[in-house]
């Protein structure tokens, strides 16, 4: 199928059903007076755009003379969901930001979760798929507490496309969640929703199965179908409908060969109706591209060409042009005429197809080609008059003749003047897009050079905060006090065994601290100096091995100075307070994913676990900042590798042993 028209759904519905999930019926004990007149202006968002939004912001208003926040909360979110449909962006996000903001000053679940379903609804149109399911979920937790069984069905519906395709598990609960809420809640629009979102779930599981499940999926969106038609005065949302008969035409070409064409043609047919009347682009692309398509496939290229022919001068009927949709048909066009051997046809429609491809990525040249075509007809209709005053000239030579030089002079001053004004037009507005660019592109500048010192002031911040952590005085005073014993024992090789670790390990904290990288070999010596001082404090009750994967090149560049707070923690909080009769023993393990471009780290050790230590820190004082400090630095490098972070969790004592697993994704610099 042609790739301009492929009928994929899940993005289908992530452009047009993501949108309609919202609430359009509730329950009416729990709705107020403000709040209906918000539902009831949402609900004529097809109808009539204008008079929706005006009854939406009278809703709004009284919210506001109310004093009700709640209310106030949820007309926002409709009015965020209302413009998602005008594609405004800006007023999308406002009204969205308003309304969660709102919602989570307060203590309304139910404002919440409008506001979180609003907030889910435009995380999916700027294509953040994981933020939008964080919200959704909420949203979908919310109303489940309160038994809202029609949202629940809806927002279930759109979590289950947003799982598709990574997780297919997860794809098929929520629609079965979907179809299990939509049938007790009774409203037909929710048992639609989430009948498309399970047949989506059927269809993507054709390409792996047979003529079963084919047959499954067949019986199922026939009974979709049916539902949509029975109860279309009920159902708001249009364009769901159009989408239910698409999706059956679609799968009358994965069944069994020949298909059921006339079933086929007919599904298409009532989806170009529906897509014409509401004037959905998607839906009306979809019907002609799959209806095309089929013809093509069949041999029937003259249909199949009259067919994309008459969705152009459709298009070309409306009062604005869709560039998109009309580059698709030129370009459907083209392959028929390829497959006809038609070149001269061929190259006709390439010259559209170029024309309407360009202008598709270049709306505001729309203008100035529209003043083109008037400039040719123009040109036409004085070329009309001059033909008609030379036939006329053959009987009234000598009285018409001057009239029709003075005409043509006439016309020809009149195109030559609205040539010059339109080209001084023109260039004036290309002037002005100039500018306005470049005060955008130095707006930029700004922002950028600002985002960068507020960087490098948080970095060198963390930095110096990080020097002050990395030596714990009561570690180097035990340290000192320690090698003081050995002295003061005489032990005096030990004493300055230990004593040139120790410092050692100071100058090489103080170097790394400066530094922007450190080789891993670096970081593992620094590492084993700190242990080794750590084993001199605590009498060598514990050990410690460190070792690299096969493929870990120990020249590479990482950040400094990133492992040894948990190495510290795994000392102080694990080691350290185990038992007598139990040796300590901590394991450091490295790993390269070089995909990703990190360095894996885990650090395992034997220590009484997370829940013991936690229970022994309620009554101490001392904090340690470092791994705080850690995990900033880690936050700030995620803005250049989104993987940094790290994992801390405890051992399972059934299969393992006590302790705990400590996981570090260190960016690789170089």
């Amino acid at each position: 199928m042609p790739q301009n028209f492929t009928i994929n759904f899940k993005k289908q519905k992530r452009i047009v059903l993501l949108f309609f999930f919202f609430i359009t019926t509730v329950i009416q004990a729990q709705i107020s007076a403000v709040e209906k007149m918000a539902e009831e202006g949402f609900a004529k968002r097809f109808s009539d755009t204008t008079a929706s939004i005006k009854i939406q912001k009278q809703a709004l208003r009284l919210a506001k003379i109310d004093n009700s926040k709640e209310d106030e909360a949820i007309c926002y979110a409709y009015l965020a969901l209302t413009q998602r449909k005008l594609l405004h962006l800006k007023e999308f996000i406002h009204y969205a930001d308003m309304s969660y903001d709102l919602a989570q000053k307060g203590t309304s679940s139910r404002a919440k979760a409008f506001a979180s379903a609003a907030m889910g609804s435009l995380k999916s149109y700027i294509d953040d798929k994981s933020q939008a399911i964080n919200y959704l979920l909420e949203a979908y937790t919310l109303f489940s507490k309160e038994n809202a069984h029609d949202q629940c069905a809806k927002i279930a519906a759109d979590i289950s496309y947003l799982f598709y395709p990574a997780s297919p598990e997860k794809e098929e609960k929520y629609a079965r969640e979907a179809l299990a809420h939509a049938s007790k809640s009774g409203d037909p629009e929710s048992q639609l929703f989430a009948r498309l979102a399970f047949g989506s779930f059927l269809s993507d599981k054709l390409e792996s199965e047979g003529k079963e499940e084919w047959q499954r999926a067949m019986k199922f969106f026939l009974e979709t179908v049916s539902l949509a038609e029975k109860n279309a005065d009920k159902i708001v949302s249009k364009s769901t409908i159009g989408i239910a008969y698409v999706n059956l035409a679609d799968l009358y070409t994965k069944g069994p060969k020949p298909i059921n064409e006339k079933a086929f043609l007919s599904n298409l047919e009532k989806a170009t109706a529906i897509a014409k009347k509401y004037n959905v682009k998607i839906i009306f692309r979809s019907a002609i591209g799959l209806e095309g398509y089929y013809f093509t496939q069949k041999g029937d290229y003259l249909r199949a060409e009259l067919l994309f022919i008459n969705g152009i001068k459709y298009q070309q009927s409306l009062p604005y042009t869709d560039n998109y949709l009309m580059a698709a048909f030129y370009n459907s066009l083209k392959d028929v005429a390829v497959k006809r051997g038609d070149f001269e046809a061929y190259y006709a429609y390439d010259t559209s197809f170029t024309k309407y491809n360009q202008l598709k990525y270049k709306e505001s040249a729309q203008s100035m080609l529209q003043n083109a075509d008037a400039r040719y007809e123009s040109s036409k209709k004085a070329e009309r008059i001059k033909q008609l005053e030379l036939e006329n000239g053959l009987e009234q030579k000598n009285k018409l003749l001057g009239y029709g030089i003075a005409g043509v002079l006439l016309i020809g001053l009149v195109f030559m003047f609205r040539s010059y004004h339109y080209r001084q037009r023109y260039y004036q507005n290309r002037e002005d897009l100039l500018k306005q660019e470049q005060v955008h592109n130095e707006l930029k500048i700004q922002l950028m050079e600002k985002e960068t010192i507020e960087n490098l002031a948080a970095r060198l911040s963390l930095e110096r905060r990080l020097l002050r952590s990395q030596m714990d005085p009561h570690f180097i005073f035990n340290a000192l006090g320690n090698i003081q014993s050995m002295i003061l024992k005489k032990d005096t090789l030990p004493a300055v065994s230990y004593l040139n670790k120790f410092a050692k390990l100071t100058r090489q904290i103080l170097e790394q601290s400066r530094k922007e990288t450190i080789s891993l070999e670096e970081e593992i010596n620094t590492l084993q100096n700190y242990i080794e001082l750590q084993q001199l404090r605590l009498n060598n009750g514990f050990g410690y091995k460190i070792e690299c994967d096969a493929n870990v090149e120990t020249d590479i560049l990482i950040p400094p100075l990133l492992i040894q707070p948990f190495i510290e923690n795994a000392v102080e909080h694990g080691l350290k307070p185990q038992e007598n009769n139990v040796r300590g023993l901590i394991e450091i393990y490295f790993k390269e994913d070089e995909e990703q471009r990190t360095l894996i780290c885990t650090i395992t050790d034997n220590g009484i676990g997370l829940t013991a230590s936690r229970k022994i820190k309620i009554n101490e004082t001392h904090q340690s900042l470092s791994t705080t400090i850690t995990d900033e630095r880690l936050s700030i490098m995620q803005k250049e590798s989104p993987n940094a972070g790290f994992t801390v969790s405890e051992r399972d004592p059934v299969t393992d042993t006590h302790g705990c697993v400590v996981i570090i994704n260190i960016p690789i610099l170089s």
